[in-house]
């Protein structure tokens, strides 16, 4: 599922966009924004995968907008202005609608958009290390998966790596800045100075704790705002 946000300063075309993403099923729209400093606010705050952007806007151009941005989403254009569509390609946009819309065009740009986001999934997984790293532990070098990790707690000098399945957490001589170090940064967020738990292990998530099933982890001050980009929301 795609996470997309709509921006432009006109309202009707923001409810024209709204409309035709109900006909997506892969793609889900997080928010409307009127202008490109809100929709920075929402890039900032939580993982937007794809962006509609209106070019002619007030006080800052989507064109401007995008080149503004050191990490931007997939961008799809859509404007009533065709003399831009060579300066958007130039800064690589998905696709560059002129208003007003036709759905089946519309359509058309989405699944450009979802099959470029597919090939750098593929990609991404094509590069990655191997999913495990070894650990000294009980007189042994002990293989650990990354995927039977659910958290691991710090305890000064030693780690405590909690394993599914395991009854008996790995304790390993190792910091837990050490252990960060060696996990792969989009299966494991520190929620805590003593706490990294799995991503896709966490099951509940409060203002100043998450859940891995029954275990119940802290959440320190330094790291809430980590939790908050994970969920989208703010924390209560």
């Amino acid at each position: 599922m795609l996470q997309c946000i709509a921006v432009d300063d006109e309202p009707l075309a923001l409810h024209l966009l709204e409309d035709y993403l109900t006909r997506v099923p892969d793609i889900r729209l997080v928010a409307k924004c009127s202008d490109a400093f809100e929709a920075g606010k929402i890039l900032r705050s939580q993982p937007i995968d794809l962006m509609f952007l209106d070019i002619q806007m007030p006080g800052l151009t989507g064109l401007q907008f995008i080149e503004s941005l050191a990490q931007k989403p997939m961008v799809i254009l859509v404007t009533a202005y065709e003399q831009f569509a060579l300066e958007g390609y130039t800064l690589d946009v998905v696709d560059y609608l002129l208003k007003p819309v036709e759905l089946d065009r519309f359509l058309k740009a989405c699944n450009k958009a979802w099959e470029l986001h597919q090939l750098r999934q593929a990609g991404a997984q094509a590069t990655k290390g191997p999913g495990y790293f070894f650990v000294n532990a009980d007189y042994s070098l002990l293989k650990i998966q990354f995927e039977d990790i659910s958290w691991i707690e710090g305890l000064r000098d030693y780690i405590k790596i909690h394993l599914k399945g395991n009854a008996r957490p790995v304790v390993v001589r190792m910091s837990v800045k050490g252990v960060e170090a060696e996990l792969p940064p989009a299966d494991f967020i520190r929620v805590h100075k003593s706490y990294i738990v799995s991503v896709k292990d966490i099951t509940a998530v409060r203002k100043n704790s998450v859940f891995i099933k029954d275990q119940e982890i802290p959440v320190g001050d330094t790291y809430r705002d980590t939790v908050i980009r994970l969920t989208g929301r703010t924390l209560s």
